[in-house]
Order: structure tokens, then sequence, then C-alpha cells
């Protein structure tokens, strides 16, 4: 009996750490899907249904074993909306085999080695005079700034995107939805 009750309070006791380790895993709620910390950037990316012109595009470039890598990166997320935005037949376009190179471009602009969470994002962009610039893993510059109180991306180009949810933790780093396809040089 003793072994019984001993065995049953271990099972108690690793049935509650599990529950207390879910419990302290703070979701946030993007296309529809829980994202979650514990997963990577792919892993939950594919669930956002406002987000599937995005994972389309991350596959065809060849990007979703380096996406699911450790990491850390900080990813500026465009929603479906953001792609619509781009001229009729762009993406069409991009996906094709033969624009691999330029999609891959497209898409490693929106990545920022490191984990910047919106508020260190806002501390630099402060600390710098209004304004933060940060290399992107493709090799441009994109510049943060706020904008009546929101965080707004400036490309290469001048075009510009607002930060839509921001701080959705992932375990290789953190993605920020953006409204709009930001573009290099």
């Amino acid at each position: 009996m003793k072994k019984l009750l001993k065995s049953f309070g271990i099972m108690a006791a690793s049935a509650f750490m599990l529950v207390s380790a879910n419990a302290q895993e703070t979701t946030v709620m993007v296309g529809g899907a829980a994202m979650l910390p514990s997963k990577n950037i792919v892993e939950n990316a594919v669930n956002s249904q406002d987000h599937t012109t995005l994972v389309a595009a991350v596959k065809a470039a060849g990007l979703v074993e380096t996406l699911s890598s450790a990491g850390p990166f900080t990813v500026f997320a465009p929603t479906n909306a953001a792609f619509d935005k781009l001229p009729k037949g762009t993406v069409e376009t991009l996906v094709k085999p033969e624009n691999k190179a330029m999609l891959t471009s497209i898409l490693t602009y929106h990545v920022v080695v490191g984990k910047i969470d919106s508020k260190t994002l806002i501390d630099l962009i402060k600390k710098n005079g209004g304004s933060y610039t940060a290399k992107t893993v493709q090799g441009g510059e994109l510049k943060f700034s706020l904008v009546k109180g929101k965080v707004m991306l400036t490309d290469e180009k001048g075009g510009m995107a607002m930060v839509t949810i921001a701080d959705v933790y992932q375990s290789n780093g953190v993605i920020h939805v953006i409204d709009t396809v930001v573009l290099p040089k």
C-alpha cells in the first residue's frame, strides 16, 4: 500500500508540474491560432490564417529550416493583407523557382538577428533621438520610429509598415506582425 501511495504521490506531483509549466506559457492569438512560446517561428506561423502567404513564401524560398533553427530571430511578419497590397501578380511571380533569390532577399529583409521585444525596440528608438536603424539578415537596413505611439518600420525604398501585434514570443525568437511588406533597395 505504501508503494502504491508513493507512486500515486509521484504521479500527482508530475502532473502538477506539467500543468503548472503549461499554465505559465503565455500565448498570443494571431490569425485565429494560439502562438505558443514553446514552439519555433515556423511551427507557430503555419497555424496563423493571417500568414498563409508568408508561410508559402518561406517554403518557396527554402527558409523553413533556417527559421526553425535555434536563432534567435526577430521577425517582422507581414499578413496576407500586407502581401495583397503589392501590385497584382507580384506574389505569384516571386514564388516561382526562377525568382527564389529575389524572394529570399525580400523575406530575409524582414528578419533581424537577436530577440528584440517591443520594450527594447521602443527604448532604442527613444535613446537614439526618435529613430533606430537595424541591419537585417538580408544585409539591408530597417529604420524604426514611433508614430502616435505605434512602432513604424521604414524600408530602404521609403515604404512604411506598422507593427499591429507585438511580442509574439517563440522558442527561437519573437515575431512582430506588420501591416505592409517592407522592401530592400
